[in-house]
């Protein structure tokens, strides 16, 4: 291959990618994969003059691959060279577009978290070979009615769904979550279905003081400020885990009252009547001290060092020594 017939080859796949569906036509028709049975493109006017097709703003030429049948188009052959758009003309008036796009096989599953029993909760499906995605809720999408309201999103990837769940009613119907995405030749639809109940986890708890008992240590935690209300109601249940100080060995658990001579501890919630799957856990006693004198640093001055800032202010430079050297018993 010559230089200048790679750069063109290479010219053309760059223009095929640039100008790939970047939202979901009006109009499509979906070809099964390793299926023979002929599609047909239906031209929508009600003109009785006769009709061009294009694909792809060339005219098409009838061959044993594309027929003509009255208005309507018979592709005989579902490959990629006779995927895309085909439009119908009048003269110079274009009267319809269909794009036709085959079945993609995609291995990646759709993926959905809520924080709560609230009415959002989050969907994504990952996969970057697609330039239009959209999510709908409900069996009107899953069976690709007219009536489904899909959800775009400027997040190709990620999108917000609401429900009409009550969050105090028993939990008796699954939600049923469909996405579907396209490029310009390729179609791709997925279906999950589950409880609001087996999706929830929540956001990171914080810990809100710690309190001397004796020789133990009382944690308060709270729960995250998206957890749904009353919190008497939609309980948590908390998971403590600390450091020892003298060994460094990590230990964890589900009372609030721990052993005291540890030099770090964090905490993870989950709901407490489903179980659901524990969050992320939150920051360090150690970590949210330092967060705590890196922002005083960038308070007190704009062009200040955090290096000069640590060794000069006495509160920062206890707090290091405190957690490095484990001098100190909290």
């Amino acid at each position: 291959m010559t230089l200048s017939s790679w750069i063109a080859e290479l010219l053309l796949i760059s223009l095929t990618g640039a100008h790939g569906l970047h939202r979901f036509p009006e109009n499509f028709v979906i070809a099964k994969r390793n299926d023979r049975n002929p599609v047909t493109l239906t031209c929508r006017t009600a003109s009785s003059e006769p009709v061009t097709w294009k694909m792809d703003g060339e005219e098409v030429g009838f061959d044993d691959y594309l027929e003509k049948d009255g208005k309507n188009l018979i592709v005989q052959e579902i490959e990629e060279p006779f995927l895309g758009e085909y439009t119908c003309w009048t003269g110079e008036e274009k009267l319809s577009s269909t794009y036709l796009l085959q079945e993609a096989e995609v291995d990646e599953e759709i993926e959905c978290r809520a924080k709560s029993y609230d009415c959002n909760f989050t969907c994504s499906w990952n996969h970057r070979g697609f330039k239009a995605l959209r999510y709908g809720l409900g069996q009107e999408c899953t069976k690709g009615q007219e009536s489904c309201n899909w959800v775009s999103s400027s997040n190709r990837h990620q999108f917000v769904l609401s429900h009409a769940l009550s969050p105090y009613a028993e939990e008796r119907t699954m939600l049923e979550v469909t996405v579907e995405a396209t490029d310009n030749l390729h179609f791709f639809r997925r279906t999950k279905s589950f409880y609001l109940r087996d999706i929830i986890v929540p956001d990171s708890p914080h810990i809100v003081r710690c309190q001397k008992v004796d020789q133990k240590l009382n944690v308060t935690v709270g729960p995250p400020s998206s957890w749904s209300t009353p919190h008497s109601f939609f309980s948590l249940e908390h998971e403590i885990q600390y450091v020892f100080r003298d060994d460094g060995m990590i230990q964890s658990s589900l009372s609030t009252l721990i052993p005291r001579e540890i030099s770090k501890l964090r905490v993870r919630s989950r709901d407490s009547l489903t179980l659901s799957e524990w969050s992320h856990p939150s920051l360090s006693a150690f970590a949210l001290y330092m967060l705590s004198c890196v922002l005083t640093c960038l308070q007190c001055s704009l062009v200040c060092r955090i290096y000069d800032f640590f060794m000069t202010s006495p509160v920062c430079l206890f707090t290091y020594l405190w957690f490095r050297k484990g001098s100190v018993s909290i």
